[in-house]
């Protein structure tokens, strides 16, 4: 049976819980058309199962976590899965402390330890809009491909009651083509990319509806999946399997900010190439895409950013 449109749980958070990091993640659009951070506050906008919702993440205190969820219409939704949901929003079963005991005193890693203690990594709402934002960023810059997605939201998203735009789900973007997505921005390549990933979301082929979706899956199988649809290359698919499924092993090694976040770390002249920086992460599987985070996070001049 569905559930009443609104529901409220409340979360633990570990004694190194970084609530700075979830928050930065939800003001990278500092308009704030589908998420809104107010304080220690944060609303984000989604269709859950086609309804236009609202789930808010209320850090009241260092140690716990209040989320709620609210719908424009009853969906079927049990304060279980919404703690389930929300623990995985957060990174919480993400095994951050025994990566941190096992490579605490590396060399290199153990100095980005001791500097991000408890990083975890935030996660996307759902595995399909983790998907959008990895194409829409390819071979771009943070700040463009936060433009795009923007308009993307604002174009083709469903507003709810909230004031808020909810991001297209696959539903929605399997009904547009191309020329209906070109005008926010995505080149035409980027367009057919994202449709392909819709329509087979939408279809039933691809699990991005939500997280707990793959939960069966071996993820080198859904990976394999992924990297067989055009437009679709490593990077993407790791982003895909970090931000939407938590996954840490995917190697990041072409992302340009991990590449000369080490080049600093190991304080070489030249930027490392592809290569080398996939031989690099390799020796830290399975969590070779925790690593790129704390690459990713590493205290630098200029101001941080979230991928």
């Amino acid at each position: 049976m569905p559930s009443p449109a609104t529901l409220t749980t409340e979360l633990i958070l570990p004694s190194d819980f970084r609530v700075d990091d979830v928050l930065r993640f939800y003001r990278r659009d500092q308009q704030q058309v589908a998420e809104r951070v107010d304080g220690s506050q944060i609303k984000k906008t989604l269709l859950y199962q086609h309804v236009p919702a609202c789930l808010a993440i209320d850090f009241r205190s260092p140690e716990l976590a209040t989320i709620r969820f609210n719908s424009d219409a009853p969906v079927a939704l049990s304060v279980a899965e919404l703690g389930a949901w929300g623990a995985h929003l957060l990174g919480l079963p993400q095994p951050v402390e025994a990566f941190a005991k096992h490579y605490s005193q590396h060399a290199e890693l153990g100095m980005l330890l001791k500097a991000t203690p408890g990083l975890r990594i935030p996660q996307a709402i759902s595995p399909f809009e983790a998907a959008c934002w990895a194409v829409i960023g390819q071979m771009i810059s943070v700040a463009a491909a936060i433009s795009i997605r923007r308009r993307l939201i604002q174009q083709h998203g469903q507003p709810h009651s909230s004031g808020l735009i909810c991001h297209p789900d696959a539903q929605r973007l399997s009904q547009l083509q191309s020329s209906d997505l070109t005008p926010c921005g995505l080149s035409r390549s980027k367009a057919n990319s994202l449709l392909l990933l819709a329509n087979e979301t939408a279809a039933g082929n691809l699990p991005l509806q939500h997280w707990s979706d793959a939960a069966s899956r071996e993820p080198s199988d859904l990976a394999a999946q992924l990297l067989a649809l055009r437009g679709i290359g490593p990077w993407t698919v790791s982003y895909i399997m970090l931000r939407g499924f938590g996954l840490l092993d995917g190697s990041l090694h072409g992302d340009v900010v991990v590449r000369k976040r080490l080049q600093k770390l190991l304080a070489q002249d030249d930027t490392p190439d592809q290569r080398q920086t996939a031989t690099w992460l390799a020796a830290f599987s399975p969590y070779r895409a925790l690593v790129a985070a704390h690459l990713w996070a590493m205290p630098v001049s200029e101001e941080a950013k979230d991928y």
